[in-house]
């Protein structure tokens, strides 16, 4: 049989003990502020979702214009190879 833990003894004897008085209007503040951090989260994933919206629509722009699937065009750094 082995020994109880001394930190679940001290757990045990703090949940048989008296049980603080708690604040009456705790449920009420503790969901008010849960249901500030949805919105918050809310509101970040919205903002997240429409960068990402805005980043698509930039890329979509920027490729239609430069084209950059196309072949560039030759360079006039060398002279061309005739007669040989």
């Amino acid at each position: 049989m082995s020994f109880p833990d001394r930190k679940e003894t001290e757990v045990r004897r703090m949940l048989e003990g008296p049980h603080p008085a708690l604040p009456p209007d705790l449920a009420g503040r503790a969901a008010e502020r849960g249901r500030r951090m949805l919105r918050r989260h809310q509101v970040v994933r919205t903002v997240g979702w429409l960068l990402l919206l805005a980043a698509v629509v930039a890329f979509a722009v920027w490729a239609a214009i430069v084209e950059p699937w196309t072949a560039p065009p030759p360079t006039d750094t060398t002279p061309p190879l005739e007669g040989w």
